[in-house]
């Protein structure tokens, strides 16, 4: 046990100093910083600025009945007799655009708009002006001015959520918070799992390639080795997770408190705390597979190619963002938690914006768990069999009968 803690200081110590290392773990903390510094820089450099300019919007009635309501807020209607003023208006921009309302249009309800913008479709908001001013001046003296603000603005939302399982209400969150979160999460997550994996199966296909293993394998069993590798890139992997952790909570109560479109964003404690068990479990599965692979290939180069069948999996569940950001409890990411491959990275996306049953997180702990020891089992078999063999890519029957027979 003694060697195991020798070989996992080591590599601790080894890992924490690389210059990856560092850069990776304060990347995610700096660009937090420089993000919020830079908002609030433009934010008071910018000050108020002017005031807006009102809106003025050219019109010509043909009709002779819409000569009402033509300064309603933010814009003004200026009636010209003839198109051609209009249009001369136009040209001088003393209005923005104009339009006219034909003879015809009580039967057709069609105006002929003109502008000197380029556009790719009609502007919104200037077009939900004119249909105010329309609606205003059809219904004028026709119904009470109560009617008449009702029948410009029939309807005002007010959308509540309800929890599907208790039936009570659940707080509104930030757009960030629905979106943002759950996939810058689940993107830190992944780097810093792939990441501290990674490093271990590039020490041992290296360690392999250059014939260090010999020398190691003199003075400790193959199972102490590994051990003593996954223990130390896992704290240092875990040691990077819990600073980004930290920061996100600093950022999120100081982003909530400067920030106008991250106001009430909070990071649930939830996360935090399954955040870390998920990670050493993902990471023990995804380390232990690796270690096999890197005992697997005769160099560094070809044992990285095996990464692709750990990882392909694993970024399921970013490739689904739309889906979950539509349905977050579909019956797809259930499935997801409790594949042992997507199950880290789909916690870490649900638990950001909402917690999860409890029989998932059971039933998702306990099938990584048998998954981690299965895996222990099967690269032990593998890592004494293939480390010390050079020179031979093995067929995948070889590997079967190598390891049934280990």
């Amino acid at each position: 046990m003694k060697k195991t803690w020798i070989i996992a200081r080591h590599e601790f110590t080894t890992t924490i100093r690389r210059i990856s290392y560092i850069l990776l773990t304060i990347s995610f903390p700096l660009l937090g910083l420089l993000g919020i510094l830079i908002y609030q820089g433009v934010t008071q450099w910018s000050g108020e600025g002017p005031p807006p300019e009102e809106l003025k919007i050219g019109y010509v009635d043909e009709t002779g009945m819409f000569d009402k309501y033509t300064s309603p807020d933010g814009v003004v209607f200026m009636l010209y007799d003839t198109s051609d003023e209009a249009r001369a208006a136009l040209f001088n921009e003393e209005v923005s655009e104009y339009f006219v309302i034909p003879e015809d249009y009580f039967a057709t309800g069609l105006i002929s708009r003109y502008t000197t913008k380029r556009e790719l479709e009609l502007p919104r908001v200037t077009m939900a002006l004119v249909e105010d001013f329309l609606v205003a001046n059809l219904l004028a003296g026709e119904v009470s001015d109560d009617v008449l603000k009702r029948a410009q603005t029939p309807l005002l939302p007010i959308s509540t959520r309800l929890d599907p399982e208790t039936g009570e209400v659940i707080p509104p969150e930030s757009e960030f918070a629905a979106f943002g979160l759950p996939y810058i999460f689940a993107l830190l997550f992944m780097i810093s799992l792939f990441s501290a994996s990674g490093f271990l199966l590039q020490g041992v296909s290296e360690e392999k390639e250059n014939r260090l293993i010999e020398i190691l394998l003199s003075s400790v069993s193959a199972r102490q080795l590994l051990s003593g590798k996954v223990i130390g890139l896992g704290a240092a992997g875990l040691l990077q997770i819990v600073v980004w952790l930290a920061t996100a909570v600093i950022f999120a109560a100081i982003a909530s408190a400067t920030i106008l479109p991250l106001a009430g964003l909070t990071i649930p404690i939830g996360l935090i705390v399954f955040g870390i068990i998920y990670f050493i479990l993902g990471y023990l599965l995804f380390a232990i597979v690796m270690a096999g692979l890197g005992s697997i290939g005769s160099t560094a180069r070809e044992s990285s190619q095996w990464t692709m069948i750990v990882v392909l999996p694993a970024v399921i569940p970013i490739m689904l963002i739309g889906l979950f950001i539509a349905n977050p409890n579909h019956v797809v990411f259930t499935i997801l938690t409790l594949f042992p491959p997507t199950a880290p990275v789909t916690a870490i996306m649900r638990l950001s914006i909402a917690s999860l049953p409890t029989w998932e997180l059971l039933l998702s702990f306990a099938i990584l768990i048998a998954s981690i020891l299965g895996a222990m089992w099967l690269a032990s078999r593998v890592f004494r069999t293939f480390l010390l063999m050079y020179g031979k890519r093995p067929s995948l029957g070889e590997i079967r009968r190598y390891i049934r027979e280990g």
